[in-house]
């Protein structure tokens, strides 16, 4: 019980004093790159608070569906050895047709592209 107890406080006491270093080595030298919003060296071109495009937003919510098909159909050489593949293939179809004719409508109705 001993030599538990006295790991314990050896533990106990590296610990403390690793953190109360991490906690006062930096703030001895502080630096204006460090001081600075961005921490990345230079000043800031335009304000951070301008809003994003929906274009952008379009664009990842096409990624993480087609993202999402993939996984969707992750299943189907399994769907093969079922009693009735043929319903599993006609499923698998629908799914990508329907996703297809989404991009396709997207696409031309100019929402995937990024300058006009």
């Amino acid at each position: 019980m001993n030599m538990i107890a006295t790991l314990l406080m050896l533990y106990l006491s590296i610990s403390t004093i690793l953190a109360l270093l991490a906690f006062w080595l930096p703030s001895l030298k502080p630096d204006y790159d460090k001081l600075s919003p961005y921490e990345c060296g230079f000043d800031p071109l335009g304000s951070a608070r301008l809003p994003f495009s929906m274009r952008f937003f379009l664009i990842a919510i096409l990624f993480i569906l087609f993202d999402l098909e993939i996984a969707l159909l992750l299943p189907l050489p399994w769907g093969s050895h079922l009693s009735n593949p043929l319903v599993t293939f006609t499923w698998t179809s629908f799914v990508l047709i329907l996703l297809t004719l989404g991009l396709v409508y997207e696409w031309i109705q100019g929402g995937l592209e990024w300058a006009e």
